[in-house]
C-alpha cells in the first residue's frame, strides 16, 4: 500500500503547467528520493499509464480510468450532470458542480454554453477554493477553525487585481456564504469572470457538492446574479436535495 500511496504522488505531480517531467522532478515535487520517482515512474511505464522518451515522461489517458472509476460508481454525478444542462439551457449560460479536495475544488460535472475562462474547464479541472464562489460555499459548510486552516494553508496567489488574499477578508467571505447560503466571485479569478454558486445539501443536512453559474461581468453584474440566477441556482439546489435525499 505504501507503493501505491508513492504511485498516486507521482501521478498527482502532473498537470496543466507540468504536462512533462523528469526523474528529477517527480523526486523533487513529491519528496521522494530519485531511486523511488524513478521506479514509480518505470512501473506506470510499464504498466502503461505513462509514456517516456527516455528523459521525460508523461501521463497516456489510460490515467482517465482513474477518474472514470470515481464518475461512474458516483450516482451523484450523472444526476448533477443532468441538472447542469437543464439550468445551462434554461438561462443561457455555463453551469458547473465541485466537491472539496483539501485546498481545491474538483469539478466533477460541467455544462458550457460557451467558454468564459482563458483556461478551459472541464471535469476533473482543480481550482483553488479560496478564490471561487463554489469553494467558499464548500468552505462554509465547515467548522470555522477547519475553513480557517484551509485559508491559512492555501497558496492565496493574487489571480487578478481583485483576489482577496487576506486571511481575515477570505474568512469574512466564507461567513458571508454560510450566513447567506451562497457566494458570489466578482472577477478574483479572472478578469471578467463572475459566478455566484450554492451549496447542494441532502435531507440529513450533508453538503455533497457546490453548484454555480459563471458568466461574464459585462453581461452580470453581482447585483444582478442575486436578483436573476440565484433563484433559479435555488430551485435546482431543492430539486437535487429531494432528488438525492
Amino acid at each position: 500500500m505504501l507503493g501505491l500511496e508513492k504511485g498516486l504522488a507521482v501521478i498527482a505531480c502532473f498537470d496543466a503547467d507540468h504536462q512533462r517531467l523528469t526523474i528529477a522532478d517527480v523526486a523533487r515535487m513529491t519528496g521522494l528520493t530519485r531511486a523511488t520517482a524513478r521506479r514509480c515512474l518505470i512501473t506506470l511505464n510499464r504498466i502503461g499509464y505513462a509514456e517516456t522518451d527516455g528523459k521525460f515522461f508523461r501521463l497516456t489517458p489510460r490515467v482517465l480510468k482513474l477518474g472514470y472509476a470515481y464518475l461512474s460508481s458516483t450516482p451523484l454525478t450523472a444526476i448533477l450532470q443532468s441538472a447542469l444542462e437543464r439550468l445551462s439551457e434554461a438561462i443561457g449560460e455555463s453551469c458547473s458542480a465541485s466537491i472539496l479536495d483539501g485546498n481545491e475544488i474538483v469539478y466533477v460535472a460541467r455544462s458550457a454554453t460557451k467558454r468564459i475562462m482563458s483556461v478551459g474547464l472541464s471535469v476533473g479541472a482543480r481550482l483553488p477554493a479560496f478564490c471561487t464562489s463554489m469553494g467558499r460555499v464548500l468552505l462554509a459548510t465547515l467548522p470555522e477553525e477547519t475553513a480557517r486552516r484551509h485559508v491559512e494553508t492555501s497558496v492565496r496567489r493574487p489571480l487578478t487585481p481583485k483576489t482577496r488574499t487576506e486571511v481575515s477578508a477570505i474568512m469574512a467571505a466564507i461567513a458571508a456564504a454560510r450566513s447567506d447560503g451562497f457566494a458570489i466571485i466578482d472577477q478574483e479569478l479572472e478578469i471578467g469572470l463572475t459566478s455566484i454558486a450554492v451549496p447542494v445539501i441532502d435531507i440529513r443536512g450533508r453538503t455533497l457538492a457546490a453548484v454555480n453559474v459563471g458568466t461574464h461581468a459585462t453581461r452580470f453584474s453581482p447585483d444582478m446574479l442575486v436578483r436573476d440566477l440565484l433563484p433559479k441556482l435555488r430551485t435546482v439546489q431543492a430539486e437535487l436535495s429531494r432528488i438525492i435525499g
